[in-house]
């Protein structure tokens, strides 16, 4: 089972695209459907035409949720940059781009929505502007689709393509160590506490004893779900719900994350290779404050350059990240740093 996000400007139309290919309304806050503008994650899943599920993560585009896109994006298999052809690449296109640049988000789909508003020979201006401004991108190979989601135009060929590039992806690794970022929690009468994120790095089982960290907090998989089955165990890059035994909704926040017993440890310094992004506005020096983003955690931080004075657009260097609060990460984990905005 592998898992998708959207990505794009706000109002390209990515939760309607998401309630036309899966027939879930993504968007289930009510200040969501009042504003008519994705605040934060939502969630859908759909069966393509070979018979595998997909599970679909819907960010908001609006810069100010900037930070519940970066929850939403990181156990992601594949992308869909949702452009609307009548607008064009705007500034969230090219920030989320960014982030599935840095995060290695190697597949990917450009859907270019709103199709039924253009004629034929716009449409090829920007589908031109895009596919120029995705060449120096690790999604310089993506396929380009027009799609409408009010006359259907483009959508069975989107799913086509879907069912193509998610064959090509490689099956999540199992290390026996299973971690699961929480991007949300909830709880529900006769239930109690409910935990969903994207499985990584191993199994699940019902019945399990789990700790929550940073907080060290102990608990059990009183039950495991995924689009509305039920399960016995659950595997890597699967999206999953997660009833949790003995402990309150109150005492779990997104970013925090669920692991095995003593195999996880938080810490507030990470060693790390940093590349600073080519259209940064300026560069970073020694001490910069930073919001530092991993899997649905958001910490704040300063940045201790290693073997430089300054770090330059489209550079890299050696860092340290001090953080202000503990963190759960693993080798190799990719991150986001972006500098606070201004309150």
């Amino acid at each position: 089972m592998s898992c998708i996000g959207t990505a794009g400007h706000v109002d390209h139309g990515k939760s309607t695209l998401v309630k036309a290919l899966t027939g879930i309304d993504p968007d289930h806050l009510t200040e969501e459907k009042e504003r008519g503008m994705t605040i934060d994650l939502g969630f859908a899943w759909l069966k393509l035409p070979d018979g595998q599920e997909v599970s679909i993560v819907d960010v908001p585009g609006h810069e100010s949720f900037i930070k519940n896109m970066l929850a939403g994006v990181g156990g992601i298999d594949a992308a869909l940059l949702v452009i609307a052809a009548d607008e064009g690449i705007m500034p969230q296109t090219r920030e989320h781009l960014a982030i599935l640049d840095l995060l290695r988000v190697s597949r990917g789909i450009v859907v270019l929505t709103k199709a039924d508003l253009v004629d034929e020979e716009w449409l090829e201006l920007v589908r031109d502007e895009v596919a120029e401004y995705l060449k120096p991108t690790i999604l310089a190979d993506a396929p380009i689709i027009p799609v409408s989601a009010y006359t259907g135009q483009g959508l069975p060929e989107l799913l086509s393509t879907l069912e193509t590039l998610l064959h090509t992806a490689s099956e999540r690794k199992n290390i026996a160590r299973p971690r699961l970022p929480i991007d949300r929690v909830f709880s529900l009468t006769g239930f109690g506490t409910i935990v969903t994120g994207t499985l990584l790095d191993g199994v699940l089982k019902v019945g399990q004893e789990v700790e929550i960290l940073p907080q060290g907090k102990k608990s059990r998989i009183r039950s495991l779900q995924t689009h509305k089955q039920q399960l016995e165990e659950t595997v890597p890059g699967r999206r999953v719900a997660i009833n949790l035994a003995s402990i309150a909704r109150t005492e779990l926040e997104r970013g925090n994350v669920i692991a095995l017993p003593g195999q996880l440890h938080p810490t507030m310094l990470i060693d790390a290779r940093l590349h600073l992004w080519s259209e940064a506005p300026r560069s970073l020096v020694h001490n910069t404050a930073v919001d530092f983003y991993s899997g649905s955690q958001e910490v704040a931080a300063r940045v201790r350059l290693l073997d430089t004075d300054e770090l330059l657009p489209g550079q890299s260097a050696w860092v340290q990240l001090r953080l202000n609060s503990a963190a759960v990460v693993a080798r190799r984990d990719r991150f986001i740093l972006r500098i606070p905005s201004p309150v």
